[in-house]
């Protein structure tokens, strides 16, 4: 159940739109409950405190609020490494003008920094992701996702990248990738069109190994498994599965580095197989009435 600010302990308030990054981040503390985020139980130590802490600061309603009611911005723990090896980053502070869509930095080999989609638009966070080392390209995967692109774009003095399709959603673009087939954007990073969700979807590739998939799939802890939002579909569920069709065979990666969704490692084989798996599943759909409630999370 929600708890009320009145009551001691962290609570979820009524804003949720069960956009799912607390769960994704917290799994074992948040859950969800007719159709909204519950919190299951309070935080048994200092590890899960974090862990929920780092799920309030990436919440883009900011419903999940600590015993004090204010989160104390020194437990900010943003931009977030996702591994060891600290080649990428979860921005973590979801907007709610991307949907809540998540965000990340990839770290090149030379130090420099590309963002992927962009969180809410902070001076403070905007200022840490400048410290790991300097932003040369923002990275959107489309229309949905583009809301703070040029305002993160001119504060990091980057080159703000979209695809013709959703040109609408980022006018004053500096990089409009074109057309249906892939292009490189940097040594190791490529990008790939791939229409259905929105008109310009695209997704980015880097290094073989880590998939910025955008909206156009996701890993579902429902299902175990790579899918995608047939029920949220803005452009064409058709052309994504003419996309995937097209793109499956190119892909080679071992992370899938959702905008909305689960982010997931496996080997890059067996990732491969679940992707050519889903493009055969998604050729078999056909348009439905958007329904964001029926998104297997």
């Amino acid at each position: 159940m929600h708890k009320k600010p009145s009551e001691s302990g962290w609570y979820i308030d009524e804003r949720c739109t069960n956009c799912d990054v607390a769960r994704q981040l917290a799994p074992d503390l948040v859950g969800e409950a007719d159709g909204r985020s519950v919190l299951l139980r309070q935080p048994r130590n200092p590890a899960e405190t974090a862990r929920l802490g780092a799920a309030a600061h990436a919440c883009p309603t900011r419903s999940i609020r600590p015993p004090s009611h204010r989160l104390d911005a020194s437990s900010d723990p943003y931009p977030m490494a996702l591994d060891d090896t600290g080649a990428v980053y979860f921005c973590g502070h979801n907007s709610p003008h991307t949907a809540g869509a998540n965000s990340y930095l990839l770290r090149r080999p030379d130090g420099t920094l590309m963002m992927v989609d962009t969180p809410r638009w902070g001076p403070a966070l905007a200022a840490r992701c400048a410290q790991l080392g300097p932003v040369t390209d923002v990275l959107l995967t489309h229309r949905d996702h583009a809301a703070h692109g040029r305002r993160y774009a001119d504060r990091f003095g980057a080159r703000l990248w979209i695809h013709e399709g959703d040109l609408e959603a980022a006018p004053d673009a500096d990089r409009i990738l074109r057309g249906t087939e892939p292009a490189d954007i940097a040594e190791g990073v490529s990008a790939h069109p791939v229409p259905g969700h929105t008109r310009g979807s695209v997704l980015y590739l880097a290094d073989d190994r880590y998939c910025f998939s955008g909206d156009s799939f996701y890993w579902s802890r429902t299902t175990a498994d790579l899918e995608v939002a047939h029920s949220v579909t803005w452009y064409s569920i058709e052309e994504q599965a003419a996309s995937l069709a097209r793109t499956a065979g190119r892909l080679r990666f071992e992370w899938v580095l959702p905008g909305h969704g689960d982010r997931r490692r496996l080997p890059a084989d067996a990732m491969a197989r679940r992707l050519r798996d889903l493009a055969s599943r998604v050729g078999e759909l056909r348009p439905r009435p958007i329904d964001f409630a029926a998104v297997r999370w």
